[in-house]
């Protein structure tokens, strides 16, 4: 076992080209090759796959994988072949024939890694097959399926308590990226694990920028993100299917690829979009909380929430379908407490209390986090038990642009003191009526009108007044007390401040709702990072796949940051795997060295550790030669006639010696006068092509010279970049 647990860097790198562990997986990796049972608990995008695929290569059996989505399934299975992992799935998307093929070949070892439903593991037909094949592992992922207390529990899922009894030797590992401490202890005990341990990663995913933003005219605020998103995927939730419907339909009219997912549509169509969403046929997928689990799209750019989640765990799961690559992502929800009024709505229909009781308290949870004038992540990790140290995350709105504080006493005293008066027996909307003056028919009822603290409040509006009171009960200044019409209450610190012995500072009420601005990775050549997503588009939808099953964007653009020039600079891209390299390398490294000549870009010296691009170009023995005559002071004309060579050929060659870092002088080859007027137009118009620019500058200029200009300014703009590196 030693050497198989000696064996996982050469077989990361081999599968799946990388060279290092995300946080966990090592410790995991290793402690399931010594054949013992594991909980992990690990969030989306943590790499929870791994784990479990990359000891089926180590093992001599197969690896049995329990998943609860056919879509799912078949991704998974396509990346591992991709990767040269021999893996399958049987499901009720077979036929029964293509089923029989499959046990034949998992029966003939040649299959490592077999992924089925719960349900058919269930199946006692099948639980004999496997018992004539030597499984080595079962990973039950989405195990939080398994229990009664998650947020999606499954029944089937808890016939999986059945796994220990037929296969006492065998270990199983469960998985899932959320589970309370109640969720987790059902888990292990339906599972019967033994001799086991709980692997816990954190929950803080660094790449998520969150924001909450009021909801004002949602529509437009939608566009307003989008504008400059239209090639990035995203998926956009709703709680209603009318809602569903029509803002697909909407972004559908304004010229965005988007389609619609709810359970209303067929079982067809919903595979049809999802699928297209998938492939990047289309970058939209407007939906209700049926889509998402399982899909394994790593580059989901942005995930909105266009109506108030249910829950805090629930919101969590559904932003967390965001940035798997790892790249920054975003993560907006728009916030209203119309929304809240909706789901209270809901509630009151339920005929359990002790649901109804739950439910309150998850919405209680979700509405505090939006209020919260705290950072986002330290909600939210709180809320699954991991304290987060940092004062300030640097990727969530509140963070980013903190709100503006002031003295807010004399408001908290108006507040406070009309609670008090009308006896602490209503809930804030009253309360505010009362401080605005408002002559509405219970307030004019209740004879509240006649109150000392009837109308103090004008100088601020409702929405104002309802941020103030919600800062002053989550700053504990003021208690809601109830669950179904909470009522505002004082306590001992509401006490201090009417009594003018403590001092409150509220946070200044924004006018206008906007979107905060996340940090964007731009540092790499965009360009290019375009043109690798068109070819492998291409290639993708040739083999019909998807295309992060090529080559995921974290990939692409390490690609376009550092210009791998052979194969053995590919190689050492992360995610370029053996037989990626062999399928596809050729293709992409054509791909990058023709950009690279079009655009004169040389790689930087310890890109790959090896002599740069640029030096291989620069000593070439005809260039060389160039670079000889032109230590001897000639014109670019003498130069030409001495090599019996155009005199576009020989700038062409100054042009490699200046951009390989060659002191090349240009002064004695253009005027420095008008090298002046050549840099002027090409910042103007950029240094992508030279047309242009001698269209602006007009007949007193040559090609020649405006490439040499170029050459010098494209150097020294390179220089200045590594410099500060």
């Amino acid at each position: 076992m030693d050497n198989k647990k000696d064996s996982i860097y050469p077989v990361l790198h081999k599968y799946f080209g990388y060279s290092k562990f995300y946080p966990l997986q090592e410790d995991i990796i290793r402690w399931v090759l010594g054949r013992k049972d594991l909980f992990v608990l690990m969030p989306t995008g943590g790499g929870k796959s791994l784990c479990y695929q990359l000891p089926a290569l180590l093992f001599d059996g197969i690896t049995v994988v329990v998943s609860p989505l056919i879509a799912l399934m078949k991704d998974q299975v396509d990346g591992l072949i991709e990767n040269g992992i021999s893996a399958a799935f049987i499901n009720s998307s077979l036929r029964s024939d293509g089923i029989v093929t499959r046990k034949k070949e998992l029966a003939e070892g040649k299959t490592k890694i077999l992924y089925i439903a719960p349900e058919r593991l269930a199946m006692p037909e099948f639980i004999r097959f496997l018992q004539g094949l030597k499984v080595s592992l079962f990973a039950i992922d989405e195990s939080h399926c398994i229990s009664e207390w998650g947020h999606d529990f499954r029944p089937e899922y808890r016939q999986l308590s059945m796994l220990r009894q037929h296969f006492p030797k065998t270990p199983i590992m469960a998985l899932t990226a959320t589970a309370t401490p109640s969720v987790q202890r059902d888990i292990i005990e339906q599972l019967k694990l033994t001799d086991y341990r709980i692997f816990t990663a954190s929950f803080n995913r660094k790449n998520l920028f969150y924001q909450i933003i009021p909801k004002d005219n949602p529509y437009h605020q939608i566009l307003c993100f989008l504008k400059e998103r239209k090639k990035e995927s995203g998926i956009v939730y709703c709680q209603g299917r009318k809602t569903v419907e029509h803002l697909a339909e909407s972004l559908q009219n304004d010229g965005y690829r988007a389609l619609p997912y709810h359970a209303g549509l067929s079982a067809e169509m919903r595979t049809e979009n999802q699928e297209r969403f998938i492939r990047e046929d289309v970058e939209i997928i407007v939906a209700t909380i049926a889509f998402g689990m399982g899909i394994d799209k790593p580059n989901i750019r942005y995930v909105i929430h266009y109506d108030l989640p249910k829950s805090i765990e629930g919101y969590y799961q559904e932003t967390g379908r965001a940035g798997r690559d790892g790249l920054k992502s975003d993560c907006i929800l728009l916030f209203s407490y119309a929304d809240k009024m909706k789901i209270e709505y809901f509630i009151r229909q339920k005929e359990d209390e002790n649901e109804k009781h739950v439910a309150y308290k998850q919405l209680r949870e979700i509405v505090s986090y939006c209020e919260s004038n705290v950072c986002r992540r330290r909600i939210l990790l709180d809320y699954f038990g991991e304290k987060f140290s940092e004062h300030n995350c640097g990727n969530c709105d509140l963070c980013l642009n903190p709100k503006e504080q002031f003295d807010g006493t004399v408001i908290a005293q108006k507040l406070l003191s009309c609670v008090y008066r009308v006896g602490e027996c209503f809930g804030m909307h009253y309360v505010i009526d009362v401080l605005l003056g408002s002559k509405n028919q219970k307030v004019l009822q209740n004879g509240h009108t006649a109150l000392s603290t009837y109308g103090i409040g004008k100088e601020y509006s409702k929405p104002q007044w309802l941020a103030f009171s919600r800062e002053l009960i989550q700053s504990g200044y003021l208690s809601l007390d109830g669950e179904k019409y909470p009522v505002l209450k004082l306590n001992k610190q509401s006490r201090e401040i009417l009594l003018g012995r403590k001092k409150v500072f509220l946070t200044k009420p924004e006018e206008t709702p906007s979107f905060a601005v996340s940090k964007e990775d731009t540092n790499y050549d965009q360009a290019l990072y375009e043109r690798l997503r068109v070819l492998r588009k291409s290639i993708a939808d040739r083999e019909s796949m998807p295309p992060y099953i090529i080559f995921h964007d974290t990939s692409l653009k390490e690609m376009s940051t550092r210009y791998p020039q052979t194969a053995s600079d590919l190689e050492k891209i992360s995610g370029v795997g053996e037989l990626k390299l062999r399928k596809y390398g050729a293709l992409f490294l054509k791909e990058i060295c023709d950009y690279c000549r079009q655009h004169a870009v040389i790689p930087k010296q310890d890109n790959f550790k090896q002599r740069a691009f640029a030096e291989k170009q620069t000593r070439t023995p005809t260039i060389y030669a160039t670079l000889e005559l032109c230590k001897n002071n000639l014109s670019l004309q003498e130069i030409a006639g001495k090599r019996g060579l155009a005199t576009s050929t020989i700038s062409t060659h100054l042009e490699k010696l200046i951009l390989g870092g060659e002191d090349v002088s240009i002064d004695k080859f253009v005027d420095p006068g008008k090298q002046q007027h050549i840099r002027a137009a090409i910042e103007k118009l950029g240094v992508e092509a030279l047309s242009p620019v001698k269209e602006l500058l007009g007949e007193g200029y040559s090609y020649d010279e405006i490439k040499l200009v170029r050459a010098e300014m494209m150097y020294a703009m390179r220089k200045k970049e590594t410099d500060t590196e």
